[in-house]
């Protein structure tokens, strides 16, 4: 009878990886195009005024969704703003961006959401 040498090691049961169906030389490794937020803000502009566009030329029926896009707008500014305040923002730093004066700032997002 033969001895074994060495140590002993217990066999795990491995499940095989399963396979990529990428064929890795028909795929570039790009890296993905960094978007701005000034592209994202140029492209809402340009939906909302095409939209306004379209109710303008008639379809009366579509105001009453364009008024609560206007207040999902509302909506995500203020989120946007709670945000900047909870990384530490001041108001006098967001009044500045905006154009308008810290106090007028706090007065318009500072309370407590509708």
């Amino acid at each position: 009878m033969q001895r074994l040498r060495g140590p002993v090691t217990t066999m795990t049961t491995r499940h095989p990886e399963p396979a990529s169906s990428v064929k890795k030389l028909l795929t570039p490794r790009r890296r993905r195009r960094v978007v701005e937020n000034d592209e994202y803000s140029a492209f809402a502009r340009r939906v909302i005024r095409a939209y306004s566009r379209r109710v303008a030329a008639g379809d009366i029926d579509a105001i009453s969704d364009m008024t609560r896009l206007a207040d999902d707008l509302d909506r995500a500014i203020r989120d946007a703003i709670t945000g900047l305040r909870s990384h530490g923002y001041s108001w006098a730093d967001i009044g500045t961006r905006l154009g308008i004066t810290r106090q007028s700032a706090w007065e318009r997002w500072g309370g407590e959401a509708p």
